[in-house]
């Protein structure tokens, strides 16, 4: 009889599906190990929120733990676990070394949710006005820290293949430390557009994204200012509601009823809105990684209008189910063409469905990640063997974060 594998997830926050798509993905990842037979713990400094889910309900363990704290330790090597999943490459920095130094054999995969350090370059060279340019990421602070991490890790998960081809090509990675995992979703047949809200039955522009996450902000900001404007001008009635977790008051600010602009707030069932909206308006400026809310849209048979930044790495060489536009002008004039035209409408929807089942089927990708931990589970050494730099950047920083944290520790205390 074969011994049950254990898994420890460290993660940067506690799981919240409804309110982001990275709680998403980090669930699409406990269901994966769960149908593999893994014992799952789920560990976090985080605090508890009013949304997170409830972990026990899916057969995980939850277990609070401390930042800079000995306790970890003794946590860890009594679970003693095979596998650790990182979540995002802050929690490898904080306890990478720890997991080292407890269970040396432990195979350690990070989950990089997007590759930060092109989502930050991109940020800064959008706030300087300019084009962003690849050698960005070279001078990047953000970029050194995430490299570094990766490197140290036996498998990181990416979620992008435009990603994919950074780390190969500008890191110049070997491919052996790395695997391509999107968004895992059901296959859908065309069949299921028939049991969703009608063209006739669905109502109003929506946009829906978690405030805490920069790009959702700047993209709110984008409509308000700059696209909603020029649907309006064409398009007066036109209505457009906001959704999205954890709303600032810059955020709420921004409800104007008498424009048809409208913050709604958190909603509870993010699947149901968007299904009663008829098109979804995300018109992305800057960002990394898969967006959430335009493979929702599509789940849902809503068309979206979006951005190059949006769509990238989403659809392959697929037809959008809608718009990609760049172009503010145009960005509005086709969002509308959009709303107002029936068979473009359900010709986008039917576009969504073979984009989910061409590049986000969890069957294509849930075996290849498990038969590949199995095998890293079998032999680890030659894996890290080859691994040279990772070995080199592992004893520089196992040697001063440990003592970096050691320090605080005992100045806690």
């Amino acid at each position: 009889m074969n011994q049950i594998k254990k898994l420890l997830i460290i993660g940067f926050v506690w799981p919240e599906p409804k309110s982001s798509a990275a709680g998403g993905r980090m669930m699409q990842l406990i269901s994966i190990f769960k149908e593999n037979g893994f014992e799952i713990t789920f560990a976090s400094a985080a605090q508890d929120s009013n949304f997170m889910v409830d972990l026990s309900e899916f057969g995980v363990i939850k277990k609070n733990i401390e930042l800079n704290s000995s306790t970890f330790d003794d946590f860890i090597l009594e679970l003693n676990p095979d596998v650790v999943l990182f979540d995002r490459f802050m929690i490898e920095e904080q306890f990478g070394w720890r997991v080292i130094e407890k269970c040396p054999k432990t195979i350690r995969i990070l989950d990089t949710e997007d590759v930060h350090c092109l989502r930050t370059a991109r940020q800064k060279a959008f706030k300087e006005n300019r084009i962003f340019e690849i050698q960005d990421l070279l001078s990047e602070e953000v970029a050194k820290r995430e490299i570094a991490s990766i490197l140290r890790c036996d498998l990181s998960l990416i979620i992008s293949e435009f990603e994919m081809n950074i780390l190969k090509d500008v890191f110049k990675i070997n491919e052996d430390l790395f695997f391509y995992l999107p968004f895992l979703v059901d296959e859908m047949k065309e069949e299921e557009l028939l049991k969703l809200p009608s063209f006739d039955e669905r109502k109003n522009f929506i946009f829906i994204g978690n405030f805490l996450h920069e790009p959702n902000w700047n993209t709110v900001q984008y409509l308000k200012e700059v696209i909603w404007p020029s649907i309006k001008r064409d398009f007066p009635e036109a209505i457009l509601e906001v959704y999205g977790a954890y709303p600032s008051q810059k955020v709420l600010q921004l409800h104007q009823p008498k424009n048809g602009f409208y913050i709604m707030g958190r909603t509870e069932d993010a699947n149901e809105v968007v299904k009663k909206a008829r098109v979804v308006l995300a018109p992305i400026r800057f960002g990394a990684g898969l967006k959430g809310k335009l493979l929702e849209a599509m789940q849902c048979g809503t068309p979206s209008a979006t951005t190059s930044i949006g769509s990238e790495a989403m659809h392959e060489n697929l037809p959008w189910n809608g718009f990609i536009e760049d172009d503010s002008v145009e960005f509005a004039k086709k969002a509308i063409a959009l709303y107002q035209d029936e068979n473009l409408w359900k010709q986008s929807q039917k576009n969504g469905i073979e984009i989910i089942n061409k590049c986000y089927q969890k069957s294509a990708y849930s075996s290849q990640l498990i038969s590949l931990i199995n095998s890293l589970l079998i032999d680890s050494k030659i894996h890290r063997l080859h691994n040279f730099m990772g070995n080199l950047l592992q004893h520089h920083a196992y040697t001063s974060t440990r003592y970096m944290s050691k320090w605080i520790e005992a100045k806690n205390k």
